[in-house]
């Protein structure tokens, strides 16, 4: 339990209800555990005296008759209460924590990613999350119930052992205690190890899934449904046999209770019937004897749980204590949206994503308003200097600086506002074209969105949808065409009206006629900043100022096109291959 007492902080802003429900826990297990065995000793006998029928009257009868339905109206009362107090505090914790997780993840670089798969993540974010809510409420509120419980009902029992001598059945419950709780710690060991299992599993499951539904083209286009039906069935079947073995310990702790229970009852009777002890007396103590099991028989179950939520904080903390490659400055220099020159300096920059390098001590400046194409074969470099440029990494050596001031020395969402970036296969929302857009300034006024789109030859085929700004564009914009979808990311960039731009090969994956659109859209995007050209396509080029050849991560030359034909045997051949192409 003790390492759950850190995220108890998240009950701060429900605590008068989370209170209110302990309260009413406290008043459940004291009606329970103490209540109902004092009244079998003490209003039991009056009723039955001398056989009954005679010695009350029936204003006396109807007090002790009264008793009983009360204190389960107690008991009814206060467990609905307390139900209703634990579950608005179990959604406000859960909806607290799944937050925290997110917004950790939010944080993290973009390795991260690469390293961890979306179904394990989405697995953490819902399952995980959900677990860890139940061990700070569910079980806090029946941690509160089972222990009171059990002590009301031990204190019952050990009032009436002494009031009538009979020391004997305070005996059999501390004999049993050890039994019980040996067994408890035994099962919960191997829930722990099997419920680790189980959610490794269940990721996997929901990776499988969410991996199908994003290739679903590429799925049907080799036919692979069959093939993916049989691996996500034999994923299932894997699950269910850990799931029943899980449902095995898990519920073979109640039935072992119990038998020691009703053995400890069982010896009771013996040595009950052996000393002479009357029902009258018996009755109550065998009724304190068994309210004292139950919460046991309980207490095992939190147990249980606490070991199966144990899995899920192992999980949730890999994320939530995962290390920041790329932090913020502890004191960071200020960096208004749209307020900086734009010019860009590399100086001596040095980065591997691994072990091997991909950029070297490349040294490069860009002057604010100036159009640099970054020109070279796959895996030069070029979309590195974007990622860099933008903090998705740090350098290892060297720095990048903007008006001559480190990135380093700003916050990552202050530098990221003065930068738009419009990818190959930019990201669009299930949402509305409208929103989509939006997305690049998210206080922009409609205004400002319909201008955006305007500029980026987009407002024709918004207008031709079914409805218009308001149509909803599918996953990833999937309603659209490749060059819709370019177009609304340029708006995107029309509208985030940043002074230095990225286009991450932005036309290298459209038709001769969407090209030729998104082609005149840039011309309009690119005047007044600093941009960054990364392409494959030599016409997009053409809007460039000066243009830098990379070559297996080092900067081997730059200068106009002109002048780079002539002088650079790389470029010459880059430029060559494509125009015969």
């Amino acid at each position: 339990m003790k390492k759950f007492l850190p995220y108890y902080r998240y009950l701060k802003p429900v605590l008068l209800p989370f209170i209110g429900g302990i309260l009413l826990g406290l008043l459940y297990g004291v009606s329970s555990g103490f209540g109902l065995p004092m009244m079998i000793h003490y209003v039991f006998p009056k009723i039955f005296a001398d056989g009954g029928g005679t010695a009350l009257g029936t204003a006396e009868l109807l007090l002790y008759v009264i008793l009983l339905p009360s204190i389960f109206l107690l008991r009814g009362l206060s467990s609905f209460f307390n139900s209703i107090l634990f579950a608005y505090s179990g959604a406000k914790v859960l909806e607290a924590i799944r937050l925290d997780v997110f917004r950790k993840i939010q944080m993290l670089q973009l390795d991260f990613f690469s390293r961890n798969t979306t179904g394990d993540l989405l697995t953490r974010i819902t399952g995980d999350t959900g677990n860890l809510k139940s061990i700070i409420i569910d079980l806090s509120n029946d941690l509160i119930k089972k222990p009171i419980t059990l002590i009301s009902a031990m204190g019952a029992l050990v009032y009436l052992s002494f009031k009538n001598q009979e020391v004997i059945f305070l005996l059999f419950i501390f004999a049993s205690i050890p039994i019980c709780v040996f067994t408890i710690r035994k099962i919960g060991r191997k829930l722990l190890i099997r419920s680790r299992k189980a959610l490794r599993l269940s990721s996997e499951l929901t990776n499988v899934l969410t991996e199908n539904f994003l290739a679903a083209k590429d799925v049907r286009a080799f036919c692979l449904e069959e093939a993916q039906t049989s691996k996500l069935g034999l994923l299932i079947e894997r699950l269910i046999r850990l799931e029943m073995k899980t449902v095995k310990y898990g519920n073979f702790l109640s039935p072992m209770i119990e038998i020691i229970s009703a053995i400890g009852v069982s010896v009771t009777l013996f040595f009950a019937y052996k000393k002479g002890i009357g029902l009258e007396i018996f009755i109550p103590l065998v009724s304190a004897l068994y309210f004292s099991y139950n919460p046991i028989k309980g207490l095992g179950a939190i147990h249980n749980r606490l070991k199966s939520g144990q899995a899920s904080l192992e999980r949730l903390e890999f994320i939530l204590d995962y290390p920041l490659s790329v932090p913020d400055p502890k004191e960071p220099l200020s960096l208004p949206a749209r307020s900086v020159r734009g010019n860009v300096k590399f100086e001596n920059v040095h980065f591997a994503y691994l072990e091997e390098p991909t950029l070297k001590n490349v040294s490069f400046s860009v002057e604010s308003g100036t159009t640099l194409a970054l020109v070279g074969s796959s895996g030069a470099g070029k979309t590195t200097i974007a990622n860099l440029l933008l903090r998705f990494y740090d350098v290892n050596a060297g720095r990048i600086t903007i008006d001559g001031k480190d990135l380093r020395d700003f916050t990552k969402q202050d530098l990221r506002r003065n930068i738009a970036y419009v990818s190959q296969e930019p990201f669009l929302f299930n949402d509305t074209i409208y929103n989509n857009i939006l997305y690049g300034d998210l206080d922009a006024s409609s205004e400002a969105v319909y201008a955006a789109a305007r500029n980026a030859y987009a407002n024709e085929f918004i207008q031709s949808q079914p409805d218009g700004w308001q149509t909803v564009i599918g996953d990833r914009g999937g309603s659209l065409s490749g060059g819709q979808r370019q177009r609304i990311a340029i708006a995107r960039a029309f509208l985030r009206n940043a002074p230095i731009l990225i286009l991450d090969e932005a036309t290298s994956a459209l038709d001769a006629e969407s090209e030729s659109i998104i082609q005149k859209a840039l011309e309009k995007l690119v005047q007044n900043r600093t941009v960054f050209i990364i392409a494959h396509r030599f016409s997009t080029i053409r809007l460039a100022n000066r243009i830098l050849v990379l070559n297996r991560g080092e900067a081997v030359a730059q200068g106009v096109h002109e002048k780079l034909y002539q002088s650079c045997t790389i470029y010459k051949n880059l430029y060559d291959r494509q125009k015969f192409e």
